[in-house]
């Protein structure tokens, strides 16, 4: 029997499940070069193309796809099994990867998790900062981190946080030449800082809420961003109204920097929840990630 290069073949598997040389050389700590003399030789040994290549993408062949389907789980089951063999240590370890957006991460995931990973130096944390709806399964991270009503049914969800606010909130300078908003409507001749949802690629629509009345205000303004730090540098420049969870603006809200409007149009909603799937055997360490980030009453 010809004795294999088991490497080449994860290499492979990564490359095409990432679309990318790039990614994939950044994922298995090799570089560009190197990954792709392995892959050219696994053809060349195979004598069959396993991927076709553009200058833009990279994707499997009919042939690359058969292996791919074929080998690529069993790289997945000894990731899996090696990290069972943690279990067997004095203290947990290994890696947990969680997608999830910048906010809940600096206000929440941080510090929830210092204190666990002092404890317990041999665990380690990856995060994907990212406001895109990513397949946590077929991304192969152990979690994710979403508002409650985004979570496909099939995942396990956990409270992780407080009951949330939305807040529309302007510099007082924004509000010197224009008229305070007194209903959602009235946004709609105002100069409002947009968000671009990564998901479905369209603007987010603001949605408000009073006496169980529901409106949902699609804004316009000279501003677009797809992160909320460059939002609350606009509203703090005096650029519009940007609407956000309202610990966003907190501070400067407190100290005057922003004022906020429509307050009263603004209800509490379930907050962030970590979401995992049902099928998967979480290890040790991600279980006590999961237990250090559980919302407590």
């Amino acid at each position: 029997m010809v004795r294999r290069n088991l490497n080449d073949l994860l290499y492979f598997v990564m490359v095409a499940r990432e679309g990318s040389f790039t990614r994939a050389a950044s994922l298995l700590g090799v570089t560009q070069s190197a990954l792709s003399q392995a892959i050219s030789g696994l053809e060349a040994r195979l004598d069959i193309r396993l991927l076709t290549r553009t200058t833009r993408s990279v994707s499997p062949t009919a042939a690359g796809e058969r292996l791919l389907n074929v080998i690529g789980h069993h790289f997945d089951e000894i990731d899996a099994e090696l990290d069972e063999l943690t279990e067997m240590r004095d203290k947990p370890a290994g890696t947990v990867r969680i997608t999830c957006g910048e906010h809940v991460l600096r206000t929440t995931l941080l510090p929830k998790l210092a204190p666990l990973m002092l404890e317990y130096p041999d665990i380690k944390m990856e995060f994907d900062v990212n406001y895109g709806f990513r397949d946590i399964v077929a991304d192969r991270y152990d979690a994710g981190v979403r508002l409650g009503d985004t979570i496909d049914k099939d995942m396990i969800a956990l409270p992780i946080g407080p009951r949330l606010r939305m807040a529309a909130a302007a510099s007082p300078v924004y509000f010197d030449s224009r008229p305070i908003p007194k209903n959602p409507r009235d946004l709609i001749t105002h100069n409002c800082i947009n968000m671009r949802m990564q998901s479905a690629g369209g603007l987010y629509v603001w949605d408000f809420e009073r006496r169980g009345q529901t409106l949902n205000v699609r804004v316009d303004g000279q501003l677009i961003f797809n992160t909320s730090p460059g939002m609350v540098d606009a509203a703090l420049t005096g650029l519009g109204i940007a609407f956000l969870p309202e610990d966003e603006f907190s501070p400067h809200i407190a100290e005057g920097r922003l004022l906020r409007v429509l307050e009263d149009w603004c209800p509490p909603f379930p907050g962030y929840y970590l979401y995992y799937p049902s099928r998967r055997q979480p290890s040790a360490a991600f279980s006590l990630v999961a237990n250090a980030l559980r919302a407590r009453p």
